[in-house]
């Protein structure tokens, strides 16, 4: 994969590390969630400014400038959602309407920005037993399904089921299947204003999803996507433009 020299900041609300709940995070996931996806995408853009960020920084590390700079941000959270402040989700969204890059994980799909973004409830069905998902890509063409397997085999993972309250995906580029028969819409996109966003399902925290190559490439591949560093900052605007403006320039 070419090096765009992106910069790209890894979120996590990091409170699962903290409170090391499930006993097994801490040795699934020495430098947290967080630290894993990072470490997987330095594989992939080596030579990339690659940051993590937490709820617990100030200003959760979402700070105007850091956004400023950022041309994707990936977005993990659980059972933290409400302690994001509105004030960083609006920061967050001006950013995505204007071009920022967007990757909202697993969780992540109650978090404030991504509800906010779509407009939906984001609810779906879950049961978490440890189930095998198989992850099958129904669009090969896109560049996120770019050198993936067919399905991606995950032996253990928490079940989420349809319906996705979510509204029409501009692409559906996944659909996951599990033992207990439910099926699901785990890889879709979507823009807002100049924003592009990747939603994808898999990886929980009581299970070492992030640590599978398949899984890492489909993460690299769609912050390769929704990243747009040549986008100029601005988020759309009502404007009262003179007539025949252009014919002036």
């Amino acid at each position: 994969m070419t090096d765009k020299k992106l910069k790209i900041v890894v979120w996590n609300e990091a409170v699962h590390e903290a409170r090391n709940k499930p006993e097994t995070m801490a040795e699934m996931y020495p430098d947290g969630i967080h630290g894993a996806i990072a470490a997987g995408l330095r594989g992939f853009y080596p030579d990339a400014e690659i940051t993590t960020a937490t709820l617990a920084d100030p200003e959760h590390g979402l700070d105007e400038e850091t956004l400023a700079a950022t041309d994707v941000l990936l977005w993990w959270g659980h059972i933290a959602h409400h302690e994001v402040s509105d004030e960083v989700v609006e920061r967050v969204q001006r950013h995505v309407l204007g071009g920022m890059g967007l990757v909202v994980l697993h969780s992540g799909h109650f978090a404030k920005i991504f509800t906010r973004l779509l407009g939906t409830t984001c609810s779906l069905k879950w049961r978490n037993d440890g189930e095998r998902e198989l992850v099958w890509t129904v669009k090969p063409s896109h560049p996120i399904a770019a050198g993936v397997e067919s399905p991606i085999l995950i032996p253990k993972q928490e079940m989420y089921g349809e319906l996705f309250d979510i509204p029409e995906p501009d692409d559906l580029i996944f659909i996951s299947s599990f033992e207990g028969g439910e099926v699901f819409r785990s890889g879709v996109t979507f823009s807002r204003g100049k924003g592009r966003i990747f939603y994808f399902s898999p990886g929980d925290q009581e299970y070492p999803v992030y640590h599978q190559p398949q899984i890492q490439r489909v993460i690299a591949n769609s912050v390769g996507w929704v990243a747009q560093p040549e986008q100029f900052r601005d988020a759309p605007e009502v404007t009262n433009q003179a007539r025949a403006w252009f014919l002036a320039t």
